[in-house]
């Protein structure tokens, strides 16, 4: 696994006030290796905790041993079973609030139902009722990582940390793509092109967009409160009143804004799950003469069968974070790599107990990263 630590956090890591409990509520053992690597990069102990299911599904929290007055931080990290994760953070942080924790902070790498931030249709915005129960639930403060869409962190009343992954994707690219100079960062949509320019002007390079059939359809998905009203009959519309028609959407052949022709190709985005559109891209930039194929993001969910798919692609790697396990995942594809993030998510720790600035973490980082 990849992680360099900077020597300026080597010697602060380790230092931190009592008063500070770490809880994993994962029920999964598979989900608390990122807990126990933040746990010894802060040089404390995990907190003494039994999360399990009953017979009968339902999800059980003992605490055992005192929080009363202090800063309890509770990391989870979301498993295949999302629901059951969601519900074993909930009740932990009911638990600590009625134990008179002093604070309660969320450490959420991946935030769940991200992706349903918008109103889509008739559906509703699931991420919005998420971190609702969150709040009520007792939670003070929340720490993620490259939330799906920067505005979730107002869905919530209570102070959010959003913090970045791409400098360690970044140093990855830097050391361990060795022609590295010789790529061109692409976007497999133009949704993503705003990440595929802030990788592209931090490494100098040049950008590469994909646009046509292959894009994400999120963009293309109708927001329910755009449907014409019900009407019982046609009388009903006043005759004078002629409401334009939106002209459907037809996309473009597909087509690659860029020049990737004898390059490699470095594929970014904060989240890959279904490889499908992974896919096309990368067979889109072969098509186009890119001789490597590389594909960073934030989260990598990599659901159901992409990691056989990705095997069996053009793409020659993926990497991604640790913020969701996958080391099953790695086992069926060795072209999955993973980089550590534990490093930042233990110093934001130590910072909010301490009492001290966050600004040195999001240092370099603008309003479109």
């Amino acid at each position: 696994m990849f992680c360099v630590t900077p020597p300026e956090l080597e010697t602060k890591m380790n230092i931190t006030k009592g008063g500070l409990v770490l809880f994993s509520a994962n029920s999964n053992s598979s989900c608390m290796e990122l807990s126990k690597k933040i746990a010894e990069r802060l040089g404390v102990e995990m907190g003494k905790v039994q999360v399990y299911q009953e017979p009968n599904r339902e999800t059980r929290v003992q605490i055992q041993e005192s929080v009363r007055g202090k800063d309890v931080f509770i990391i989870q990290t979301v498993s295949k079973d999302v629901n059951t994760t969601i519900m074993e953070l909930l009740i932990m942080v009911y638990a600590c609030k009625t134990s008179c924790a002093k604070s309660i902070i969320g450490v959420i790498p991946y935030f769940p139902y991200s992706k349903q931030c918008k109103m889509r249709k008739r559906g509703s915005i699931v991420s919005k009722l998420l971190a609702s129960m969150m709040c009520k639930a007792g939670l003070t403060h929340l720490i993620t990582m490259d939330l799906h869409q920067k505005e979730i962190q107002g869905f919530f009343n209570i102070p959010v940390d959003n913090l970045r992954a791409s400098p360690f994707l970044l140093q990855y690219i830097q050391e361990e793509i060795p022609d590295y100079r010789n790529a061109v960062i692409v976007a497999k949509s133009p949704a993503s092109a705003k990440r595929a320019q802030s990788f592209a002007e931090r490494l100098r390079l040049g950008i590469a967009v994909i646009h046509g059939e292959a894009q994400d359809a999120e963009s293309d998905l109708v927001d329910g409160r755009h449907s014409p009203p019900m009407v019982r009959n046609a009388a009903a519309i006043h005759p004078s009143l002629e409401i334009p028609l939106l002209i459907p959407k037809e996309k473009p052949p597909i087509t690659v804004v860029g020049d990737v022709g004898g390059r490699i190709a470095i594929i970014v985005d904060d989240i890959i799950d279904d490889v499908d559109s992974f896919l096309a891209a990368a067979e889109t930039l072969k098509e186009r003469g890119a001789y490597k194929i590389f594909v960073m993001a934030t989260h990598g969910l990599l659901s159901s069968d992409a990691p056989r798919l990705i095997e069996e692609s053009a793409i020659d790697e993926v990497v991604v974070t640790n913020t969701i396990p996958h080391e099953i995942q790695k086992l069926q594809c060795p072209k999955i790599k993973t980089v550590d993030i534990s490093m930042i998510l233990s110093e934001a720790i130590r910072r909010i107990h301490n009492g001290e600035s966050m600004s040195y973490l999001f240092r370099n980082i603008g309003l479109d990263d």
